[in-house]
C-alpha cells in the first residue's frame, strides 16, 4: 500500500512558533489587585491584553503568608522582570482591594525602573451597599 502524501497546510507538519512571542511594548498597564489573603499583579498593553502576571501564590508562599507586603514585592517583582525585557519604558498602575500589599507592590514597581505616568486607585466603592439581613427575632 502507497504511503499517503502529507500535505503541506496541515497542522502537523507545520513549525509552531513560541506563544509568547517578543514584541515591543513600550507602554503598559499594571494591575495590582490586593486582597487580604493573597496579591495578584496583571501587566497588559494599552489595549488591556495580558502580557505577563503573577502572585505571591505563585512566587512559592503558601497560605497566610501570601498576604504579606513581602510576597507581594517578590510576585511584583517576578511580573515585571518579564516586561522590562520586552523593553517597557513607562506604564499606568492601578491598584485594586484593601490588602497588605498595596504598598509593597507599588514600591517594588517603583524601583524596577518604569516610569510611571499615574497611579489610581480603583477599588469598587458601595454607593449604598448590599441590602442588610432582616431583623433577627428572637
Amino acid at each position: 500500500m502507497a504511503k499517503p502524501i502529507p500535505r503541506t497546510g496541515s497542522r502537523k507538519n507545520r513549525r509552531i512558533g513560541s506563544r509568547k512571542n517578543a514584541r515591543r511594548i513600550p507602554k503598559g498597564v499594571i494591575h495590582v489587585q490586593a486582597s487580604f489573603n493573597n496579591t495578584i499583579v496583571t501587566i497588559t498593553d494599552v489595549r488591556g491584553r495580558v502580557i505577563s502576571w503573577s502572585s505571591a501564590g505563585t512566587c512559592g508562599f503558601k497560605g497566610t503568608r501570601r498576604g504579606t507586603p513581602f510576597a507581594a514585592q517578590t510576585a511584583a517583582g517576578n511580573a515585571i522582570r518579564t516586561v522590562v525585557d520586552q523593553g517597557m519604558q513607562r506604564a499606568e498602575v492601578m491598584i485594586k482591594g484593601p490588602g497588605l500589599g498595596r504598598d509593597a507592590a507599588l514600591r517594588a514597581i517603583r524601583r524596577s525602573g518604569i516610569l510611571l505616568s499615574f497611579i489610581r486607585d480603583v477599588t469598587p466603592m458601595p454607593h449604598n451597599g448590599c441590602r442588610p439581613p432582616k431583623k433577627r427575632r428572637v
